[in-house]
């Protein structure tokens, strides 16, 4: 990783990942993932390029037929002016019609929830975001999955010790 990164990792697939999602993988059990677009201002993408922001807390929500990301935080750009960005506003969802129709139906039938994976910059230089559709899990649920990935790490550190 060059010192000009600022954070960022290159990914195999080209991608260059700025902030991952990765509490999001414990607390739910995603079902699909879907590539999409933002609406940015130029200081977010500047900020962006600097490797901060944060996705703990925030949600995408569907509203009027459109896509919308909540609580996203990507702080204020330092060489910012006046016309800086509020840190947490809500940024538009570029997704093809469709597939937000999909998305609306299997939120509003299923109770399932749109939960942000990962930020990132394409091969072209384009900010993305891998959105999740996910289904919450219980207590019960996050302890299983935590003994199933103990579990799985200890299978592979044995074969690679025993050859």
């Amino acid at each position: 990783m060059s010192a000009k990164s600022g954070g960022r990792k290159k990914s195999s697939d080209g991608d260059t990942t700025i902030v991952e999602n990765r509490r999001a993988r414990r607390d739910y059990e995603v079902v699909d993932t879907f590539e999409t677009g933002l609406v940015l201002q130029g200081t977010e993408v500047k900020s962006l390029r600097g490797g901060k922001a944060n996705l703990t807390h925030s949600f995408a929500s569907i509203t009027d037929g459109e896509g919308f990301l909540m609580n996203a935080d990507i702080p204020e750009y330092s060489a910012g002016n006046r016309n800086n960005h509020k840190p947490t506003r809500p940024r538009k969802i570029l997704m093809h019609r469709r597939e937000l129709n999909r998305l609306m139906a299997a939120v509003q039938r299923d109770g399932m929830t749109l939960v942000p994976l990962k930020l990132y910059f394409n091969d072209t230089g384009r900010v993305k975001l891998l959105l999740g559709l996910a289904r919450g899990r219980k207590k019960a649920d996050k302890r299983e999955a935590d003994k199933k990935r103990d579990w799985q790490r200890n299978k592979a550190r044995l074969l690679r010790e025993r050859g």
